[in-house]
């Protein structure tokens, strides 16, 4: 009987969606249009998978990204071909910052009328060539199901990233016998996931011998579920772990060994500690220019060791005297072992001086805002009342922008995978189709899009998604009436000269706010919330929290002026961080 399924005759769209059902897919966020719509007949009929019908391909690719963040399988969406499929640009390049496991299936004109300017063609492999891990064109619909089962392997395996899967209108609508390959055969794609023994012993020995040893965590150790690992090692040493916006949560905020975030709007204890360190451990991170600063003064006593499954980002931007190629998890799980043989034989790190100086930090620059006059919100206190109040398990989705850095501070994470936000593109539009995507992963979690209002005006048109699919997430929109990281960037080098950054969606003057974020809400099926006043805050939340069967959005109409701190300017060293405006720590006071 098996067998006899598996050579079934049907039409290449139906061996798309057996394909699809054969890798274990349950969701697929899409647009149908002329070039994939044979592929939407057979898929009105699945019994595995559900299509969620999103209000544009962004949305569905951003969807997608949410889906794998929350599950860890790679995120599907569809689009039809032209514009259809450059619509997905912006999420797969996204996707292949973040390395997020995603494949996209497009469909694309008939092959005899690719090249000739065909309605709505355009060479989506060639466009996406530098933004995927991988893309494929099918034009033979024998080739259909081995595409599909080489695409979710890639998408998954190694460094995961989006693969993007092009096939053409008249192999959808051609018949075939359906054939699931029996072994694949991806020449050239060998990820190497075993670390090689000797790195990681010298790691080990270095870090006995280190003062100043730092753990610097990246989202590599996220994507590779190696949190547990992670924690077995900084336990076992007592070095000090930083964990970069895309590691938020890996490693717990409450742990006493987290110092915080590094980066331009890091905690001064983690930046400094890089800065002050003479041992980085690089675990999943890549030394971007956020956490860096200018490179060549990043922690320059510092070696390093640097582990990462892609060995294209060791000494990337900075040297490793110790390159460990390798899955994360596994890199750590033999670095355990290795440290523990050292301590049996008493090689063990001192840190004590090194705690006391990183302790000082703490204590000296913690993070905090000032509460502004009158009535006006601040909005660190709205999302840290959030993060308060909704707690740990649920999950925190991020836009772009100051909200998004305000929810990397002031939300205590204890949990891998509860901090979701686009850190490598920077995408504004990023976070309600990605919560959309996260509740439809993981519908039983409670799960928080924080958005700015600039950044919910790209994308809100998914709230109607939410609403007729049930998928009830909920939005604070953190309403500064402006592109507020623009605006703080035009106070402090642009001498307040605010060129088209005022939105008017709550405005200081006028009471008409265009949009008005409530009344926009219940125009999507939603219920609207307000929250001017901060007495209001906690019943707000406690009220959006009390609904369960909409989505809800709440405006929270704060501060337009108020800006993000720490910060390091741009293109300037790390050592010139400021916990506030022309405010920055006595470096040589605290050496």
């Amino acid at each position: 009987m098996k067998d006899l399924e598996m050579t079934e005759q049907m039409t290449g769209a139906q061996s798309l969606i057996r394909s699809l059902e054969h890798v274990g897919v349950d969701t697929v966020f899409g647009i149908p249009g002329g070039a994939i719509l044979p592929a939407y007949d057979p898929l009105y009929d699945s019994a595995k998978v559900r299509h969620i019908l999103m209000r544009h391909e962004q949305g569905a690719g951003h969807a997608a990204e949410g889906y794998a963040y929350a599950t860890g399988k790679p995120g599907v969406c569809m689009a039809t071909s032209g514009p259809g499929a450059t619509n997905l640009v912006t999420p797969l390049a996204d996707a292949h910052m973040d390395s997020v496991p995603m494949v996209a299936i497009t469909g694309q004109v008939a092959a005899p009328m690719i090249g000739t300017d065909a309605f709505q063609e355009a060479d989506i492999c060639g466009i996406t060539m530098p933004i995927t891990k991988h893309n494929f064109l099918v034009k033979d619909v024998r080739d259909i199901p081995r595409t599909i089962s080489e695409a979710f392997h890639i998408a998954s395996t190694g460094r995961p990233g989006p693969v993007l899967v092009d096939i053409s209108k008249d192999a959808l609508q051609a018949a075939t016998e359906f054939v699931w390959p029996e072994r694949m055969d991806l020449p050239g794609y060998r990820p190497v996931t075993k670390p090689h023994g000797k790195q990681v012993r010298e790691a080990a020995r270095m870090i006995a011998e280190a003062k100043r040893p730092v753990l610097y965590v990246g989202g590599g150790v996220l994507r590779a579920g190696a949190s547990a690992e992670l924690r077995v090692l900084a336990e076992l040493t007592g070095v000090p772990v930083v964990t970069t916006l895309m590691a938020r949560g890996v490693f717990p905020d409450s742990h006493p060994l987290c110092v915080g975030m590094p980066g331009m709007h890091g905690d001064v204890a983690a930046v400094g500690a890089l800065q002050k360190a003479d041992l980085v451990v690089a675990l999943g991170a890549r030394f971007d220019d956020r956490v860096t600063g200018r490179l060549d003064s990043f922690a320059p006593d510092a070696k390093v060791v640097h582990a990462d499954i892609d060995p294209a980002e060791i000494s990337k931007n900075r040297h490793a005297d110790v390159p460990i190629v390798g899955d994360c998890r596994e890199v750590l799980a033999d670095l355990v072992v290795a440290v523990r043989a050292d301590q049996e034989k008493g090689r063990e790190g001192d840190y004590a001086a090194w705690w006391h100086q990183l302790n000082r930090l703490r204590d000296t620059y913690p993070k905090g805002y000032e509460p502004h006059d009158g009535d006006s919100l601040a909005p660190q206190a709205v999302i840290e009342r959030l993060g308060k109040l909704v707690g740990p398990e649920a999950t925190y989705v991020a836009g772009v922008g100051q909200h998004q850095m305000w929810a990397a501070q002031f939300v205590d994470y204890e949990r891998p995978g509860a901090f979701v936000n686009s850190g490598g593109l920077g995408t504004m539009g990023f976070s309600v189709p990605a919560a959309l995507g996260a509740k439809a992963g993981d519908p039983d979690r409670v799960v928080w899009s924080i958005d700015g209002d600039g950044c919910f005006q790209m994308t809100n048109q998914e709230l109607a998604t939410c609403a007729i699919e049930g998928i009830p997430i909920k939005v604070a929109v953190v309403n500064n009436g402006n592109l507020g990281m623009v605006r703080q960037w035009q106070t402090l080098f642009y001498e307040g000269r605010y060129s088209n950054t005022d939105l008017q969606t709550s405005p200081k003057d006028e009471k008409v706010r265009i949009p008005d974020f409530v009344r926009l809400a219940e125009a999507y099926g939603c219920v609207g919330l307000r929250c001017e006043r901060p007495e209001d805050i906690d019943s707000t939340i406690e009220k959006a929290m009390s609904i369960n069967d909409a989505p809800v959005v709440v405006d929270f109409t704060v501060s337009h002026d108020a800006m993000v701190w720490p910060m390091v300017g741009p293109g300037v060293s790390n050592d010139q961080i400021q916990y506030a405006r022309d405010m920055a720590p006595n470096w040589e006071h605290e050496d």
